[in-house]
């Protein structure tokens, strides 16, 4: 198969910046999501009357639907072209957002959020897919990936200040009614600015196997850990479908080695730098996702924030994000390349996590957390850019979709993992410090609570250090090449429409 540069680069779209714009739009309604329901939560309990174990499923069965169906959608988007999979993808997200907005039942909302999570898994590779095969000129691709990298990393303190701000001034419903609006302008943006090139030659065929197989996986692994966050490590239902999704993503990789057009080439995942990109991607998602959820813990419940204050603690965080994200990918990256700047990003991340278990109930906002959050800020906009850049480089374009969704899986199983495993261990760490320091007062559970943050904290950093290593041990030396052919028998693919 040839690759980009094989094939010539393409030409230079004059719309592509209002491309960025939109794409942009469209990964910060998809990010935020996670979160920006989170801080929804108590108020849609309230009105609605689900119980606390009910309440779980509001968030699963987004990241189910969403996890399990992103090769699948990127896929698609190779298949049927990228701006009409985006278009779809978008409203699709939009009708599923206002259904849920309305919803007047615990189910009606829970299948509104599993229909967000559908047409998530096509929009979000779409909207990578989009960005790698627009941007080809090495300067304004490191630009584009910047800015996009700073929304994947940011997303999710965005939705918690948006959430915050919302739920206090509004209500929970627009939580997700605000997706709505987001949709319609990056539609008007798609139609607007997003050219689609001719298809040529023969359309290829969908691979249904590998689709059932890593769909089925998919799902198996995210609810594996999902129901291990919930029902705990010992639950045989939760290491059933771990050990289901093992031997079916066993089964995937075998049957990609022999099918005639396979869903994900094995060549996009076996190159050293992708690989190194996506468990780096993977890894930076467990430690964010981490951050996030013990971080609002901790202002709400020991230092008693409101949600607003708590999504305007984050401030600094994107700030840093941002600025590491642009610093990264314009001078950092073109300079060092990936095997320095994501070991840097990996190891400040696990210096914010260390400088988080020093917090306590008496510890201040400017003192003490706003600190650990910029370098943790600085840390994600060192990892994400640059890894989902490297991830989606020189991929054929007639792959960049599911390339793309490959960046997707990774991010979501790792905040998968890093949730179920962070909560498991925190709550561990809460009941032992109450069992030694009984009887259970008010003093000695808000002291608990601050142990099992911190223990989540610690196991945060052991996360980052570790990507530290294997980011720099995975990653070519700047200028030693990237793989940038697939495998020979899939030479007479065409390049299809974007």
């Amino acid at each position: 198969m040839t690759s980009n540069l094989a094939a010539g680069t393409p030409a230079v779209s004059s719309r592509r910046w209002w491309t960025l714009v939109t794409v942009g739009l469209a990964q910060l309604m998809v990010v935020l999501d996670a979160t920006v329901v989170n801080i929804a939560m108590p108020a849609a309990q309230a009105d609605l009357g689900f119980s606390d174990g009910d309440r779980q499923w509001i968030v699963t069965a987004y990241s189910l639907a969403f996890g399990s169906l992103l090769l699948l959608g990127g896929r698609l988007s190779d298949l049927m072209g990228r701006k009409r999979a985006f278009i779809i993808g978008l409203v699709g997200f939009a009708i599923a957002s206002a259904l849920g907005g309305a919803a007047d039942s615990f189910g009606t909302l829970v299948a509104a959020r599993a229909l967000q999570g559908v047409f998530a898994a096509l929009l979000a590779p779409t909207a990578l897919a989009m960005l790698t095969t627009t941007f080809t000129i090495p300067k304004e691709r490191a630009r584009a990936f910047g800015v996009f990298g700073a929304i994947a990393g940011a997303g999710g303190a965005v939705g918690l200040l948006l959430g915050g701000f919302l739920t206090e001034q509004f209500d929970w419903r627009w939580n997700l009614y605000i997706n709505v609006v987001i949709a319609v302008v990056a539609i008007v943006g798609a139609v607007l600015f997003i050219t689609t090139p001719k298809t040529t030659g023969p359309r290829p065929k969908l691979d249904v196997p590998g689709t059932i197989l890593v769909s089925g996986a998919l799902f198996s692994l995210v609810y594996g850990f999902a129901n291990a966050e919930t029902d705990g490590w010992d639950s045989p239902l939760s290491w059933a479908f771990l050990a289901a999704a093992a031997v079916l993503l066993v089964v995937f990789v075998l049957w990609q080695r022999r099918a005639a057009h396979p869903l994900l080439p094995l060549s996009i995942i076996l190159d050293r730098n992708r690989g190194a990109a996506f468990i780096s991607v993977m890894i930076a998602g467990a430690g964010m996702f981490g951050i996030f959820l013990f971080v609002t813990y901790y202002l709400q419940a020991s230092l008693g924030y409101s949600p607003q204050q708590t999504g305007f603690a984050f401030l600094p965080m994107i700030a840093m994000l941002v600025l590491a994200a642009q610093l990264g990918t314009n001078l950092l990256v073109p300079r060092f390349g990936p095997k320095v700047i994501v070991p840097f990003g990996m190891t400040l991340g696990a210096i914010g996590m260390l400088l988080l278990t020093r917090l306590d109930l008496d510890s201040s906002y400017v003192g003490n957390v706003m600190p650990a959050l910029m370098v943790l800020g600085f840390a994600m906009g060192s990892i994400m850019p640059a890894s989902m850049q490297t991830a989606t480089l020189g991929v054929d374009r007639a792959f960049a979709g599911v390339a793309s969704a490959t960046v997707n899986t990774s991010q979501q199983v790792g905040g998968s993992i890093g949730v179920a495993l962070l909560n498991t261990l925190a709550a561990s760490a809460a009941t032992a410090y109450v069992t030694d320091n009984a009887p259970p007062t008010p003093e000695v559970l808000a002291q608990a609570a601050i142990q099992s943050y911190q223990t989540a904290y610690f196991w945060g950093a052991g996360f980052f250090a570790v990507g530290a290593v294997t980011a720099a041990l995975l990653f070519r030396r700047r200028n030693q090449g990237l793989a940038l052919h697939h495998a020979p028998e899939a030479s007479a693919e065409p390049v299809l429409a974007h």
